[in-house]
């Protein structure tokens, strides 16, 4: 029903993606090539023939579209109550950063992760405290007794969780989220979970919000989410905060509207709407190309690139390169591969942890950018053996 071959040329359209030279090819931040599925579309379009973009807000048909959507998807309705709209999920976690911590406090991640992160800690005066993620060679798996040593220290009061996990792909059962809101809570510890990823898994079972996890779990837990990585409209601007607690959430409601990020632009309400109530064949489709996509790069590095290795992702259209058997600079190696043969990654260090023996690859584009892509990958690791 939907094309996922056909793009658009986006050189020279402001994209930050494809602000690149002529030759290169952008495989690197979480941003998808293919078009927005036409629902979306026919809604800003709607929007847009009204002629007039004054000062919105949202009402119960976008809560509503928002709980249904994790109901349908998820098997769990959020109570819409609960949210609370704000422009963005890294918008929200700086502002809850300021609000639910003191300068000075630690702010507890795990990584390698979400480097963004680390500048919303930082930015605002805090520490950046990490429960390092152990790596066996084959995936990743939370050190629990290295994460309750971190909590129980004075000065760590927020712990951002990444859930599902980016840029590793992992997704955190539900015993092992119902361990780390345990912790918290013993510890009084706020969890702040990005759940920006949930939509995009690999699994029969998809992922766990930390929302659904028992009621005295969750009192000091608050979740974000977006329909911006799901449906590639990030530069809409529009996300949900979920805050169970009623205090907490009054405390959530403050920061959001100082720092002025609870009004929607014109367009946010409607797109989201739209992607959350029409958006299911779309979403499904979409999951079967990125599988689609994965498996051929699996394949392909496997038979061709032996050197490294494709770390089994259950969610994201994000891959993690393990690129330790030549390299423990990847920021080296990203380099050597964008000036070699154009193909632009991530190097893994801006993530932290063991970060430095990996590289991030964006394969949420048709097939015949995932060939070119791997056959630039092929000679760039050549060439940098030789």
């Amino acid at each position: 029903m939907y094309d996922f071959e056909k793009t658009i040329d986006r050189r020279k359209t402001d994209s930050i993606k494809w602000d690149i030279k002529e030759n290169e090819l952008p495989m690197w931040v979480a941003d998808m090539d293919f078009q927005v599925a036409p629902e979306i579309v026919d809604a800003i379009k709607q929007k847009a023939d009204q002629k007039v973009f004054g000062y919105e807000q949202p009402h119960e048909d976008y809560f509503n579209a928002v709980a249904d959507w994790y109901e349908t998807e998820h098997h769990f309705r959020p109570k819409t109550e609960w949210m609370l709209f704000c422009t963005g999920v890294v918008p929200s976690i700086s502002s809850m950063v300021r609000r639910l911590s003191n300068v000075g406090d630690n702010v507890l991640v795990q990584a390698p992760v979400y480097n963004v992160f680390y500048n919303s800690i930082v930015n605002n005066g805090r520490h950046v405290l990490s429960n390092d993620l152990k790596f066996d060679g084959e995936g990743y798996r939370i050190d629990f007794k290295d994460l309750e040593e971190k909590m129980e220290q004075p000065l760590t009061t927020l712990m951002i969780l990444c859930n599902p996990h980016n840029p590793v792909g992992k997704i955190w059962s539900k015993d092992e989220l119902t361990k780390i809101a345990e912790l918290a809570k013993k510890h009084h510890v706020i969890i702040i979970s990005d759940e920006i990823h949930g939509d995009i898994t690999f699994t029969e079972y998809g992922y766990t919000t930390m929302v659904s996890l028992p009621e005295d779990l969750i009192q000091n837990v608050v979740v974000s989410v977006s329909p911006s990585k799901t449906f590639n409209v990030a530069a809409i601007h529009a996300a949900t905060v979920i805050v169970p607690n009623e205090n907490l959430r009054n405390i959530v409601d403050r920061g959001i509207n100082s720092d002025e990020l609870g009004e929607p632009n014109s367009f946010a309400i409607p797109a989201s709407i739209a992607a959350y109530t029409q958006g299911h064949k779309w979403l499904a489709e979409l999951k079967e190309k990125l599988t689609s996509n994965r498996e051929l790069v699996e394949d392909f590095v496997k038979e061709n690139i032996p050197e490294v290795k494709v770390i089994k992702s259950e969610a994201t259209y994000l891959l993690w390169i393990d690129c330790q058997n030549i390299t423990d600079d990847s920021g080296e190696l990203q380099k050597f591969i964008r000036e070699d043969t154009g193909l632009y990654l991530n190097a893994g260090n801006v993530y932290r942890g063991d970060g430095n023996k990996f590289l991030r690859m964006n394969i949420a584009c048709p097939t015949d950018n995932v060939r070119d892509g791997l056959s630039r990958l092929q000679k760039g690791i050549q060439d940098f053996q030789k």
